[in-house]
């Protein structure tokens, strides 16, 4: 999952933190990872659940679903339990 937060510290105080711009690429490579990462699940000799085809679904369609990086980083869907 892209993070797109970050936090700059001075020992243990926070001096700074925000959001950072992401790539499409970026958005890509953590997808892509996400998709591998779940393979096992969507396999011939296993039924995969509603809930996990739904989510690799949303995955692929990450690019088509925003216009913007930032927001299909903001936008991640969230794994099934």
């Amino acid at each position: 999952m892209v993070n797109r937060s970050y936090r700059i510290y001075d020992g243990p105080d926070i001096i700074e933190e925000g959001m950072h711009d992401v790539t499409w690429k970026e958005v890509r490579r953590d997808r892509d990872q996400e998709l591998e990462d779940t393979d096992w699940r969507a396999m011939k000799d296993r039924v995969l659940p509603n809930e996990w085809k739904e989510f690799r679904d949303l995955l692929r369609t990450l690019p088509q679903r925003f216009e913007d990086p930032n927001d299909a980083a903001d936008n991640w869907p969230q794994a099934p339990e």
